[in-house]
C-alpha cells in the first residue's frame, strides 16, 4: 500500500475518533453524561483541574501538579496558551495528536508494511485516540524501536530518553535492549546505550527537580502509593470478593515474575531477536501486572501487536483481542457512570468480569503469536526457543 493510502486511513480514523468525542464537547463534558456516552477525555478535564486555564506552571503545586512526567506537562502547559476554554484546549491538543497518530502509522508501516493497515482501522485504537496525551510518548518509543533494529543506537537511545521523560512505560524496553546487545557481544554498546538514555532523562528532568521538586515527584509518588485501580487484575479480584493485602508488594512481585520469565525465555533463544519482536510481550506483561490499566493503554499495545504479526492466519487473535478491548472500553465508562450516580450503568461484578475478559484476550494474543513463532521454524522443537520471534529482522 502506498503512503497516501495510510495517510487517508489515519485521517479517516482520526475523524471517526473525533466524532466519538464530539458529543461530550457539545455538552461541556458534563458528568455522568461523559461516561454514559463513553467520550470522557483528560484533555478538557485537566485544563481547569490543574490550573492550566490560568496558565499555571504544571509542577508549581505539590498537591495539584499534573500527574505525568515532565515533557507531557510541558505539552499541557504550552498548549494552554492557545486555549481559552476546555473545548478549545481539547481541539488544540487533538490537532497535535492527529499529527502524532499519522506519524505512528507511518513508522509502523516502515517496520511492518504488510500489516500496518491494521493500525488505523483497529477499533479500540480509534475509540481511545483523544483520551490523553500518550501518543507523544508512543510515537517517540516507536522511533526508538525502529532506529534500534536498524543499528542506529545513538538515535535510538536519545529518543528513548525523550520517550521515558514523556511517559514512563518505555523504560521497560531497556530490558530486551540490553539482552539483544549482550547477545550480539556488544556489552560496551549496551552500557553506552543505557548511559545515554538515562543521561537524556536526567538532563530533561533536572531543571524540574531543582526548581519544583515536590511537584515533579508527585507523579512518582502517586504511582507508588496507588491502590488497586481501574482495569487492573487487582481491582477485579477485589470486586469479586477476593481481598488481597500488601497490594504494592504483590504487584511488584508479579511484575518481577513477569519480567524474569521474559528474560529466562530470551536466554533460551538460539538466535538474537529484534526489539520489534519482543516489545509487545514486554509492555503487555508490565500492563498485566500493573495496579492500573487506563483505557488509553491500548494505544501502546496496538502498534506493537501489529508489528508482532507474521501470518494472516493469526488475524483472528488480533481482532478477538481488539473486541475485548472495545468491550472493556465501554465497560469502564459505564461502570464509572454508575459510580457517579447515573440512572443506569454497569455494576462492579460485571465490570470485574469484563476486566478479566480483556486480560484473557491479551494473554490469548500473546499465546497465538508465540505458537506462530514456533511453527515458523520447524528446525526448533521447543516453544521457549521461539516465543518471542514476532517478526523478522529488518530494515
Amino acid at each position: 500500500m502506498k503512503i497516501r493510502t495510510f495517510v487517508v486511513l489515519a485521517i479517516f480514523a482520526s475523524l471517526l475518533s473525533f466524532a466519538k468525542f464530539s458529543h461530550c464537547e457539545n455538552t461541556g463534558w458534563a458528568t455522568p453524561d461523559q461516561y454514559i456516552h463513553a467520550c470522557y477525555s483528560d484533555l478538557p478535564s485537566l485544563f481547569e483541574a490543574r490550573g492550566l486555564s490560568t496558565n499555571q506552571w504544571p509542577y508549581a503545586s505539590a498537591d495539584n501538579s499534573v500527574e505525568y512526567p515532565v515533557l507531557t506537562g510541558v505539552v499541557m502547559y504550552a498548549t494552554s496558551f492557545a486555549a481559552n476554554s476546555p473545548a478549545t484546549y481539547f481541539n488544540v491538543n487533538v490537532f497535535f495528536l492527529v499529527l502524532l497518530f499519522l506519524a505512528t502509522v507511518l513508522i509502523v508501516r516502515r517496520i511492518r508494511p504488510e500489516f500496518a493497515y491494521l493500525l488505523p482501522i483497529a477499533p479500540a485504537m480509534i475509540a481511545s485516540l483523544f483520551i490523553n496525551w500518550d501518543l507523544w510518548a508512543i510515537t517517540t518509543m516507536l522511533l526508538a524501536i525502529y532506529w534500534f533494529d536498524r543499528k542506529q543506537f545513538l538515535n535510538s537511545a536519545l529518543i528513548l530518553g525523550v520517550s521515558i521523560s514523556t511517559k514512563f512505560l518505555p523504560i521497560f524496553l531497556l530490558i530486551p535492549i540490553v539482552f539483544i546487545l549482550w547477545r550480539d557481544s556488544k556489552i560496551k554498546e549496551a552500557i553506552k546505550y543505557c548511559s545515554i538514555t538515562f543521561g537524556i532523562w536526567i538532563l530533561i528532568n533536572a531543571p524540574f527537580v531543582i526548581t519544583t521538586p515536590t511537584g515533579w515527584w508527585r507523579f512518582y509518588k502517586l504511582n507508588l502509593e496507588r491502590g488497586a485501580d481501574w482495569g487492573s487484575v487487582w481491582l477485579a479480584l477485589q470486586q469479586l470478593g477476593i481481598n488481597l493485602t500488601n497490594l504494592n508488594w504483590l504487584s511488584i512481585l508479579l511484575l518481577l515474575i513477569a519480567l524474569t520469565t521474559i528474560m529466562v525465555l530470551l536466554f533460551e533463544l538460539q538466535y538474537t531477536p529484534s526489539l520489534a519482536s519482543v516489545s509487545f510481550f514486554v509492555l503487555a506483561a508490565v500492563m498485566l501486572a500493573s495496579k492500573v490499566y487506563s483505557p488509553q493503554y491500548v494505544l501502546w499495545l496496538t502498534p506493537l501487536a501489529v508489528i508482532a504479526l507474521t501470518n494472516t492466519k493469526d488475524l483472528h487473535a488480533l481482532w478477538l483481542w481488539q473486541a475485548t478491548e472495545v468491550m472493556y472500553h465501554l465497560a469502564i465508562w459505564q461502570h464509572i457512570a454508575q459510580v457517579t450516580d447515573a440512572k443506569f450503568g454497569l455494576g462492579p461484578i460485571p465490570y470485574a468480569i469484563l476486566t478479566l475478559v480483556r486480560i484473557g484476550g491479551t494473554i490469548y494474543l500473546m499465546a497465538i503469536l508465540a505458537r506462530r513463532a514456533l511453527q515458523a521454524r520447524n528446525t526448533h522443537s521447543r516453544l521457549l526457543d521461539l516465543l518471542f520471534e514476532g517478526s523478522k529482522a529488518y530494515p
